[in-house]
Formats: structure tokens, C-alpha cells, sequence
């Protein structure tokens, strides 16, 4: 089973990285962008005898995510 866990940085939280790919879009005359933020994206491959929603709840909380800065979000992609 295939999970695609999505990782972004709280509403509210500083995002330098964000602003510095925003700048470097306006300087390549992107204008029109008016705000960028950046997230990461991981996928992970877990055998069929595992509750996914147990497992990657857990990996979050134990590893993958800062929940005091991100949240997350995660879905079982097709195969």
C-alpha cells in the first residue's frame, strides 16, 4: 500500500523559503505571484497487514511532523 503524506507549515508560521523562491519568481517576471508557501512531500510504502490510519498517524506524531509548526495531511494513493 502506497501513502502520499503531505507536510506544510501552519498558517501564521514564517516561511523564509517560501518568500525566497516568491522573490526569485518575481525577478524571473512571475509578478503576478503574490505569495508562495513550501511544504514537503513524502511517500511511503507500507505492507497490506497494517491499519495505514494507526500507522502514518503514529509515524507523524513520532517523527515526520513538528506539530507545533506543521500540519499534515495523507491519502492512500491508487496503484
Amino acid at each position: 500500500m502506497k501513502i502520499r503524506l503531505i507536510v506544510k507549515l501552519k498558517e501564521g508560521v514564517l516561511d523564509p523559503q517560501g518568500k525566497a523562491v516568491m522573490n526569485s519568481l518575481k525577478v524571473l517576471g512571475f509578478a503576478n505571484v503574490s505569495d508562495v508557501r513550501v511544504g514537503k512531500v513524502i511517500d511511503i510504502t507500507l505492507d497490506g497487514s497494517v491499519d495505514p490510519k494507526e500507522t502514518v498517524d503514529e509515524m507523524c506524531r513520532k517523527l515526520l511532523v513538528n506539530p507545533v509548526i506543521e500540519a499534515y495531511e495523507w491519502y492512500v494513493m491508487e496503484e
